[in-house]
């Protein structure tokens, strides 16, 4: 079983950025293909982008290609959000999932929440002038 924190967040200006950070613990962390979603205020729960656990394959949403990198440090446990520039409409609270057998990369599979075993408390980010 594996544990996730999330930390980064916060609150800043739009055209700026933020790099999100979820560290694992208690398991071995390159052993899970791993998620990011977020969770605007009266929406649900959308995904936002996925690593394999090699950090070779990697899916966006299509609201944030081109301006979100998602990274993975397998020996620092740690996967990673690069969010720049930032937008209002990207206001959320982000969380990072894992799961423990390969995910399929069918976007109806990996972007979805029950593909996922594992889930952060989740990181605020605030974008607004």
């Amino acid at each position: 079983q594996v544990q996730l924190v999330e930390s980064g967040g916060g609150l800043v200006q739009p055209g700026e950025s933020l790099r999100l950070s979820c560290a694992a613990s208690g398991s071995t962390f390159s052993s899970y293909d791993m998620g990011w979603f977020r969770q605007a205020p009266g929406k649900e729960r959308e995904f936002v982008a996925a690593i394999s656990r090699s950090g070779g394959t990697i899916r966006y949403t299509d609201s944030v290609k081109g301006r979100f990198t998602i990274s993975r440090d397998n020996a620092k446990n740690t996967v990673y959000l690069q969010m720049n520039p930032l937008k209002p409409e990207d206001t959320a609270v982000y969380s990072c999932a894992a799961r423990s057998s390969p995910l399929i990369w069918r976007s109806s599979f990996y972007s979805s929440q029950r593909s996922y075993d594992y889930w952060g408390q989740g990181t605020q980010v605030t974008v607004s002038s």
